[in-house]
């Protein structure tokens, strides 16, 4: 059994009390996976690559990384930070990422005139973001979505046609899951996918 399993209750634990709003996901950095999930909200799945291959010497890494912002795959901005998970030697052994969904402050925000003006800053830590295919798909459509003024469930055929066909010719697609993942967002086959692209 992995040592990571002990870590499994903690994770659950908090997606309980922040239900429905929080995911929590362990990476086991040994494989290079996602270990375990919790109030599966980012349509990763349980084996999944972690996509942070390029992390430095493990021993290096910060028990506690400071908080930044992620896009969801349905434009919703989502909050987080990410602990470091370590055995009895205390070496690495996973990480603990706890995503929370802050839409609803997003709304919150947008209504009070007082916040509008407010500028978010990024605090990305780049050894996590360096290959994240997922997450600059997600930026791209969330980008889309906005200068289009439009919404996931409003996109027309015509419309998800455009937008795999751009993503497409910004390199989008060099991951090898990327057309599934994309697939998965825009609620379409991966067949249609291949096809719009090669229209």
């Amino acid at each position: 059994m992995s040592e990571l399993n002990e870590y499994y209750s903690v994770a659950e634990a908090i997606t309980v009390l922040l239900h429905p709003h929080a995911e929590v996901v362990i990476h086991d950095l040994k494989t290079g996976k996602i270990a375990a999930i919790f109030n599966n909200f980012s349509k990763r799945k349980i084996g999944d690559d972690s996509l942070i291959e390029d992390l430095p010497d493990y021993t290096n890494l910060p028990d506690v990384f400071p908080v930044y912002t992620k896009i969801n795959w349905d434009g919703i901005k989502l909050k987080s930070t990410t602990a470091t998970l370590r055995d009895k030697n205390k070496v690495p052994i996973g990480l603990l990422c706890i995503n929370l969904d802050v839409s609803k402050w997003e709304e919150f925000r947008h209504l009070l005139d007082k916040w509008s003006n407010v500028v978010d800053t990024e605090n990305k830590p780049e050894v996590l973001f360096k290959d994240d295919w997922r997450e600059k798909i997600n930026l791209y459509v969330s980008d889309y979505l906005k200068r289009e003024g439009l919404t996931l469930k409003a996109l027309s055929k015509e419309n998800k046609r455009d937008l795999i066909q751009a993503l497409y010719r910004e390199g989008g697609f060099k991951a090898k899951n990327a057309a599934a993942y994309l697939a998965d967002v825009l609620d379409l086959s991966r067949a249609t996918v291949y096809n719009y692209l090669s229209k």
